[in-house]
């Protein structure tokens, strides 16, 4: 099986609209999360959410996007994805040869445009401009159509781990020989839908969330995108590498609709096929970026599912803190942040915290820091117990 490096990146977020610019303010503890204002809402000023600072038409102009019908999620997307693949200088060849595969995640696509797709489910008419959006594919094919690709495109929606299966899915591609490049990630923007859908789940916060803290009351949504191109080792000579993706685990609880089961099966075996499959002890393990959404249900059974893999956790944080819950990108938005992590040798904190979990006791790190690590896991775990794990090494 062919090794696979990660060559490239690119994030828009929160916290900023690159991938350095993501990395200052993390390495700075500047939280991206405020106030709503991206369009009118019941909830403006009431539910803090992570917002990127860009406005539609202005990533419409700066893309030179001037096909109608186009999402504000396609827009987060190719943003990042130009990013992406000038940072691994992919040429417009490459970009469109039969071996470069692209798969995207997300879970809200062009149902981001929630008065429209009501507009439209009932209109008589021959419907909007944003009629082919609303389909989950359409990013993907948008971008596959516009730099020519050939090669496998897909799109995955399995929630909040969407964009981490896209990762892993692009890594079996290559190891299985159907590729030799795949650029792999997602995208979500913050919507009216996802607003209101998860308010009636009562576990949108109305502060800014704390992951792991003893008196978290839910999460923040947030918006962005994120992409990396993975390579196998035969095309990476002379190339700038960030690190290696070592490992990969998925299971699936199947516990609740909307929730993880309280031993945390599922984490727990995502974590444990990851290792298996990078052929790692758990004590190797440097460095987690967990899922930590901040909800009641997530932190505790996450912990729990650490502390029974690990016995003591190696350190471990939740950027979320800083982005918000970004859906359908968060995957591959911290698993880029976990890259980071190794190839700069530091620690970004959780935001927010200041009393551990009765039950678990576990801390995660707070504060910026300087820290060895040769490995280090990515968490992402969806709705209907979709429980994704990727290990990433120092290249």
């Amino acid at each position: 099986m062919p090794r696979i490096f990660v060559t490239g990146m690119g994030i828009i977020s929160a916290i900023g609209n690159s991938v350095s610019e993501n990395r200052t303010a993390l390495s700075e503890e500047k939280c991206g999360i405020g106030p709503l204002g991206a369009f009118p809402s019941a909830y403006a000023g009431k539910l803090p959410c992570g917002e990127v600072r860009l406005s539609s038409d202005f990533l419409r102009s700066k893309l030179n996007v001037s096909e109608s019908g186009v999402t504000r999620t396609t827009l987060l997307a190719l943003h990042a994805f130009n990013e992406c693949v000038d940072n691994a200088d992919l040429n417009p060849d490459l970009l469109s040869a039969p071996d470069t595969a692209f798969v995207n995640a997300t879970t809200v696509g062009g149902m981001c445009l929630t008065d429209e797709l009501y507009h439209d489910a009932n209109s008589t008419d021959e419907g909007s401009p944003y009629l082919p959006s609303y389909d989950c594919g359409s990013i993907a094919l948008m971008i596959g159509q516009r730099y020519k690709m050939k090669g496998i495109i897909n799109t995955i929606n399995t929630a909040c781990s969407s964009s981490a299966n896209a990762i892993m899915y692009g890594a079996r591609l290559i190891r299985h020989g159907y590729a030799k490049r795949a650029i792999v990630g997602g995208t979500d923007s913050l919507a009216k839908y996802t607003i209101n859908g998860f308010n009636a789940l009562h576990i949108l916060s109305r502060q800014i969330c704390a992951p792991f803290d003893k008196n978290r009351n839910g999460l923040n949504l947030g918006e962005g995108s994120a992409f990396l191109v993975l390579e196998e080792e035969s095309e990476v000579s002379g190339k700038h590498v960030y690190a290696e993706l070592v490992g990969y685990g998925n299971a699936n609880d199947a516990f609740h609709p909307s929730s993880i089961s309280d031993a945390g099966e599922g984490p727990f075996l995502a974590m444990s096929k990851a290792l298996h499959t990078a052929n790692l002890e758990p004590g190797q393990i440097n460095y987690i970026n967990a899922h930590g959404t901040g909800t009641e249900n997530n932190d505790e059974t996450e912990s729990r599912a650490m502390i029974r893999l690990f016995n003591a956790p190696p350190p471990f944080s939740s950027t979320k803190s800083f982005t918000g819950h970004t859906l359908g990108a968060a995957g591959a938005v911290e698993a880029a942040y976990t890259v980071m992590n190794l190839k700069y040798q530091e620690a970004y904190p959780s935001l927010h915290f200041t009393e551990p979990i009765e039950s678990t006791g576990l801390k995660p790190v707070t504060t910026y820091s300087k820290m060895k690590m040769s490995y280090a896991m990515s968490n992402a775990f969806g709705f209907g117990g979709n429980c994704t794990s990727l290990i990433f090494s120092k290249a």
